[in-house]
């Protein structure tokens, strides 16, 4: 577990990355090694299934509402989903990065392109395989998946791999230990940005500035 000292401001983190790269993962990685670490609960127009919790599994919400938050500016990033909306309520994150605590995103290229739009201060992560037949080996070995709906995740892969040059750093997930190595040092260099210490630093100024000259 790693010891991190309480932060001004909380970072938002964009992880994205196509299906079967291990995305979720090496999310789960980082929460169980940062147990502050918030995981931003996502709001749907899809109608609840059975075990669904409000307010944990999702935020269900009808089609009008969805619509308002888009129209209010009230959702980070959105995307139709066969038919149903998913999106990231602003307000709840927002809250969280205030109080100081990290949130990370499961979001796709386009959420992240809708994440920068709205902030410059988000910390987008692309998780990669190693290449296309890895990833189609591994897609083939969950064994959930009919061949059609392995053919269309490895295309939408194709899109979504496409789209990461934009992200600010990428992790090639070909070594599971290295890639979760290489997740930690992102999340703590980015925590400790001058910019997101500058309080710490001009305390210390300050200080300095009392001391009685020579």
């Amino acid at each position: 577990m790693l010891h991190l000292r309480a932060a001004e401001r909380g970072v938002l983190f964009v992880v994205s990355g196509p299906s079967g790269a291990g995305k979720s993962t090496l999310i789960e990685h980082l929460r169980a090694q940062i147990p502050d670490l918030a995981f931003s609960v996502s709001a749907t127009t899809r109608p609840p299934r059975p075990g669904d919790v409000e307010g944990k599994t999702y935020h269900f919400l009808t089609d009008d509402q969805f619509q308002s938050m888009i129209a209010s500016g009230a959702l980070y990033e959105y995307a139709s989903v066969y038919g149903r909306w998913y999106g990231t309520p602003r307000a709840g994150v927002d809250a969280m990065l205030a109080a100081g605590r990290s949130v990370v995103l499961d979001i796709d290229t386009q959420g992240s392109q809708q994440v920068r739009a709205i902030t410059q201060d988000a910390v987008h992560v692309f998780i990669l395989p190693p290449d296309v037949a890895t990833l189609a080996m591994r897609l083939e070995r969950r064994g959930t998946d009919a061949p059609e709906v392995v053919a269309r995740r490895l295309a939408d892969a194709g899109e979504q791999i496409r789209g990461a040059t934009t992200y600010d750093y990428l992790i090639v997930n070909d070594d599971l230990q290295c890639a979760k190595n290489e997740i930690e040092a992102i999340f703590v260099a980015e925590t400790a940005r001058l910019s997101r210490r500058a309080n710490a630093l001009q305390r210390v100024i300050s200080d300095l500035d009392h001391l009685p000259r020579p």
